[in-house]
């Protein structure tokens, strides 16, 4: 039996045993973390290198009945941790109670900034996600302050996560090959608790500033300064140069604004 890649869910099987290995294998199991739920695992090529660690406690997440009817035939041991379900939609506490779990695959590209989104919900019960996305976002994912690439994902995923670039994937190790180079990075959680300020305005904060990318904070945050100056530090600054400290500390002025 073999699973028919399907465009609308945006599946690209991995082929390529070494690959897979490679990511099964870098998997630091942070924190001590034993449980690990693979989204999107197609035909189980990397499934099958994640059992042979040995160590971890694997669930399976796909949203194809194809691919759960073939994963179920291949791995019988998993039968009852194969499950048919939307890692977007499924409330995660039903499926792993309050135990820590960690997040694998190589997810489909047209939803891999929703998955991370959705991890990010979880952080506290997340310690590691690893995973494969279209390379420039796994680029700039992981990318540091100073460069075109540093954005709204990298300073909201950076806030809790540290970021890891593994290695680059070329097209033909897929069946089918996408069009695009694909990127492997790991994301560890870091030991910052909470942010120290509003989350909610935080995330406002970062949005707004680099869907202006252009312009200085001083232009692009005008609605929230409402005619106030920002301090110097941050008035003709541009956002791709604050590290993610700098927008905690730039949103904890805009909050005590909104409090005089």
């Amino acid at each position: 039996m073999t699973v028919r890649a399907k465009k609308h869910l945006g599946q690209h099987f991995l082929k390529d045993k070494g690959i897979c290995e490679k990511i099964a294998m870098q998997l630091t199991n942070h924190g001590g973390c034993k449980n690990v739920v693979e989204i999107g695992p197609g035909m189980g090529a990397l499934s099958e290198f994640l059992i042979n660690r040995g160590d971890l406690n694997l669930w399976l997440l796909d949203v194809d009945n194809e691919s759960i009817d073939f994963l179920k035939q291949a791995y019988p041991q998993l039968t009852d941790r194969i499950i048919l379900a939307d890692f977007l939609r499924i409330d995660l506490k039903t499926l792993m109670g309050n135990e820590p779990f960690c997040v694998v695959g190589n997810f489909p590209y047209n939803i891999s900034t929703q998955i991370l989104f959705k991890c990010l919900e979880y952080r506290n019960q997340i310690p590691e996600i690893m995973g494969m996305f279209q390379k420039e976002v796994a680029v700039r994912i992981a990318e540091k302050p100073g460069s075109k690439e540093y954005g709204i994902t990298s300073v909201l995923f950076q806030a809790f996560y540290d970021i890891h670039y593994c290695f680059t994937v070329d097209e033909h190790v897929f069946i089918p090959p996408p069009k695009v180079k694909s990127g492997v990075i790991r994301c560890t959680r870091n030991k910052r608790e909470n942010l120290g300020c509003d989350e909610k305005l935080f995330f406002r904060v970062v949005k707004m500033a680099f869907n202006q990318r252009r312009k200085t904070l001083r232009n692009s945050l005008k609605q929230l300064i409402a005619g106030n100056e920002l301090p110097e530090e941050f008035t003709n600054q541009r956002p791709e140069k604050l590290s993610v400290e700098q927008f905690i500390d730039l949103t904890l002025f805009i909050h005590s604004l909104e409090s005089r």
